[in-house]
């Protein structure tokens, strides 16, 4: 399941862009959550993979977002590699 959950097309593999992990998110941001295989530090668990959370902190250089599950709303935790910009 994971395998190709996480599959990268051939011209996106290797490591990302340094930017993807230098950007900042406010408090309040939307973002969505969108796993990078690349980079195994601060990977959340793949049932988030392509969900969107609010950041509700940050902790340390990862954020922690608030993500709805159902009728839940559930807390995870993330670093900025893994995360991208909602409009």
């Amino acid at each position: 399941m994971t395998r190709q959950l996480l599959r990268k097309s051939p011209r996106e593999r290797g490591m990302a862009p340094i930017t993807r992990a230098l950007q900042r998110f406010e408090i309040g941001d939307r973002a969505y959550i969108i796993i990078d295989p690349a980079v195994h530090k601060g990977m959340p668990h793949r049932r988030f993979h392509g969900k969107t959370g609010v950041i509700v902190e940050k902790r340390g250089r990862a954020y922690v977002l608030r993500v709805r599950m159902g009728g839940k709303y559930k807390y995870v935790i993330a670093r900025p590699e893994h995360l991208r910009a909602a409009p």
